[in-house]
């Protein structure tokens, strides 16, 4: 049974860092393709940000330059690393990794931006 545990959330000042991480287990496989999605209050949940097998990265116009998702393939590990933080980004954040074909979700974690 895979799990994902996600960490890093937090409430920050607008300008502020934050790193978000999504730890996978329960699975001898490793993460093929990753992505992260957020949800803010009575909105949609909308990608941010996806990261391929290989390495290569897209972003959601609203937060390329500012944000990077990474992987660490030894850990089973997804990160997004966040800058120059905006009030705009206040929402829940979720990541969604692949597994042998089948998609998994993470419990999110809140991120709030204050003004």
């Amino acid at each position: 049974q895979v799990q994902l545990v996600e960490s890093g959330g937090g409430l920050v000042q607008a300008g502020g860092s934050l790193r978000l991480s999504c730890a996978a287990s329960g699975s001898t496989f490793s993460i093929n393709t990753a992505g992260w999605y957020r949800q803010a209050p009575a909105k949609q949940r909308e990608w941010v940000a996806g990261i391929s097998s290989g390495g290569s990265t897209s972003y959601a116009y609203s937060v390329k330059g500012r944000f990077t998702i990474s992987r660490d393939n030894s850990k089973n590990t997804v990160y997004l690393q966040m800058n120059s933080l905006k009030p705009e980004d206040t929402a829940v954040y979720y990541c969604q990794v692949r597994i042998t074909g089948a998609n998994y979700w993470g419990q999110g974690t809140q991120v709030t931006v204050s003004s």
